[in-house]
Formats: structure tokens, C-alpha cells, sequence
């Protein structure tokens, strides 16, 4: 299974996915990295690991449809089977989800529907759980649709929130069971185990 992953920054998720494969956790392998962003490591740790990369975004591609295309361009010369989104912050164009329909993922560090939508990413979640006063918050992955964080949900964990907790605590613990979460659903995605509806 052809695996490509779109991320803005760090890619902490990333790597979760690359090493997932290199350890047979999860039955694929990651055949393409985008990003947005020039400067994120995401693009970094693909290199590390020899894995093709780019970096597609308005500066290069000002047009909408241009940026679509040349995107299908790359994931079609990958031959890619499925795409995950682990920290990317745009909106996928509708031709990509159209050709790909059923097939691209989010995850997302909060309990979906709450806490989700636009500008609703890293610690602003965090901060907003906890100065909600939330007793639970977790991790989501869903499919994606034009709209941020709407798809079905594919699967949920769920992690304490802790009386003391801080934006920054919380994050460090969701981020932690993140990881693995997110190795355990791709493999179970890719292995039918988990079955996506149309």
C-alpha cells in the first residue's frame, strides 16, 4: 500500500508512519511527502529517509487548479493508494478528492466534532480544551472533505485531562498516544479490519 503524507511543520506524525512501515507495524510503505511549507522539517525527515518530497504550495502555484494538478501530478506518478494528512494545514482541493474519494485521513488532536474546524490546530486546541474545562479530550482520524475537520470519524482514543494540566501538558500526553494510535488505525484501515462505509 502506497502511502503519501501531507504536513506543514514538524511531522512528528510522519515519522510515526515511516517508522510504522520500517517495523512492519503497518503493511505499506510511504511513498511521498508534501508540504506547504519550505522550511518544515516534515520535508527533512523524508530525505532522511530517502523518501521523495516537495514542497506545493501558492507561492509556487498561485492558481487553485494548477496547485490540484500538479499535487495528482506527484500522486499519481507515486502511484498512491491513500493519503494522509498528519499536520497540514490547507484545505485539499476537490479534484484530489474526487480521484482519492475515500481514501484521505486526518488526524486530529482533539474528540472530534469538538474543538475541530478552522484554526482549530496544535496548542489553540489544547488551550481551548483546557480553558474549557474538559474533562476528556483525545485524538481523531477521519476522512476528508472540503471542509476542516467535518469528515466521518474513523476512529477515536481518548486521554485524560488532568486537574493540573496546562495547554502545553496536555499536548505533550495527547501527543504521546497519538503516535501509536495513529500507526495502529493506518495499519488497521489498510488491513480492512477497520471498514469505511461509502
Amino acid at each position: 500500500m502506497n502511502i503519501a503524507v501531507f504536513a506543514s511543520h514538524g511531522g512528528s506524525d510522519l515519522q510515526a508512519i515511516i517508522d510504522g512501515c520500517k517495523n512492519k507495524k503497518i503493511n505499506g510503505h510511504v511513498c511521498a511527502v508534501i508540504s506547504n511549507n519550505s522550511d518544515a522539517y516534515a520535508l527533512q525527515r523524508a530525505r532522511n529517509e530517502e523518501i521523495d518530497c516537495y514542497c506545493i504550495n501558492a507561492t509556487k502555484h498561485p492558481n487553485c487548479s494548477d496547485l490540484d494538478m500538479q499535487l495528482l501530478d506527484i500522486l499519481v506518478l507515486h502511484n498512491t493508494d491513500m493519503i494522509f494528512l498528519a499536520g497540514y494545514l490547507k484545505k485539499i482541493g476537490i479534484p484530489i478528492l474526487q480521484k482519492y474519494d475515500n481514501r484521505i485521513f486526518n488526524i486530529h488532536p482533539a474528540l472530534l466534532p469538538k474543538y475541530g474546524g478552522k484554526g482549530m490546530y496544535g496548542m489553540n486546541v489544547h488551550r481551548a480544551v483546557v480553558e474549557a474545562g474538559e474533562k476528556v479530550s483525545g485524538v481523531t482520524v477521519h476522512r476528508v472533505n472540503e471542509e476542516y475537520d467535518s469528515g466521518d470519524i474513523v476512529s477515536q482514543t481518548r486521554v485524560d485531562v488532568l486537574p493540573n494540566d496546562t495547554p502545553e501538558s496536555l499536548a505533550a500526553r495527547i501527543l504521546e498516544r497519538e503516535h501509536s494510535f495513529l500507526v495502529e488505525v493506518v495499519n488497521n484501515i489498510i488491513s480492512g479490519k477497520i471498514k469505511l462505509g461509502r
